[in-house]
């Protein structure tokens, strides 16, 4: 078969994934999930699932981990590059009811992702949900020394490129085989609008962004057939950390928020909502799509 160097060739899939999805489909056909008459708090709830959530020592990160918990989740893996604050924010998980796994590890290291997911699929069986949250420039927000692109080199890009893009694809990576085997699966990865749109002083993290977007697309179609969902929320100026290093004072979150419709900072509870939303039986049908949590800064069509 002869193909244009830009054109997509499908290729047939091997026999044991055709056979896995075949027995997915009519399993999904004789539960017949009637959702007629169902109260909205029932399709938000998480159902005893568990789920993993990176970067989730502080705010955005943190308040999902506590939503999904409050919302019936069984358990929470919660990660961050800092023990501490993994352990901090576990201990708010058990307290709203879901049992918790505090594991301090960097997104960007392979084998160290790999050890993880082995931990919590002893720990809990499985992984049902995963929210690829953690970002920026890995433990530091990477912000006080911001060059234009043609004063960058490889190694700043690496900083980037590390926990936004290789991060994603590591936690993906070792997430999909244990939803695969369970036949269900939610992954989530927050993007931010520099992925969207581009920032001129983010040029290598606008980038990253939009790549994680982009694999989250292919995701989708290659995980549908297993009941594998792929979303992303792409997040505008939220009150966290990070953005607090590039909004230090009043006048400045003044000339920000001069391009938002909203005019106020997000909080983490703001794209928390839609990252629940996502991760819910509510959100069943809905995959391969990036949703804005911005204020209006842009819009979607």
């Amino acid at each position: 078969m002869r193909t244009s160097r830009n054109s997509t060739l499908a290729l047939p899939r091997p026999a044991n994934e055709r056979a896995i999805a075949t027995s997915n489909i009519i399993a999904a056909a004789r539960d017949g999930w009637d959702r007629k008459g169902t109260e909205m708090s029932e399709l938000l709830a998480i159902k005893e699932r568990t789920a993993f959530v990176t970067g989730a020592g502080q705010g955005v990160g943190r308040q999902v981990a506590l939503y999904l918990a409050e919302h019936g989740a069984g358990a929470v893996v919660v990660n961050d590059f800092h023990a501490d604050r993994a352990q901090s924010v576990a201990a708010e998980v058990e307290a709203a009811g879901a049992k918790a796994l505090p594991l301090a590890f960097d997104v960007s290291d392979f084998d160290a992702v790999r050890a993880a997911f082995a931990e919590a699929q002893t720990a809990f069986g499985g992984v049902d949900i995963l929210v690829n949250n953690a970002g920026n420039a890995g433990p530091t927000s990477g912000l006080d020394d911001l060059v234009p692109f043609w004063e960058s080199d490889p190694a700043e890009w690496r900083r980037w490129m590390a926990t936004n893009f290789d991060g994603v694809l590591n936690c993906t990576r070792h997430a999909m085989p244990l939803m695969v085997k369970g036949g269900y699966g939610r992954i989530v990865t927050v993007i931010s609008d520099a992925g969207r749109v581009g920032e001129p002083h983010l040029a290598v993290y606008s980038g990253a962004k939009a790549g994680a977007a982009g694999f989250m697309r292919a995701i989708a179609k290659a995980g549908g057939r297993f009941g594998i969902t792929a979303n992303c929320v792409a997040l505008g100026g939220t009150r966290t950390p990070a953005v607090a290093d590039l909004i230090p004072d009043e006048a400045t979150e003044k000339r920000a928020l001069s391009q938002y419709v909203i005019r106020r900072l997000g909080e983490p509870e703001d794209p928390a909502g839609m990252i629940l939303f996502l991760c819910s039986d509510a959100a069943s049908w809905i995959t391969g799509q990036t949703y804005p949590v911005n204020g209006g800064y842009s819009f979607a069509c």
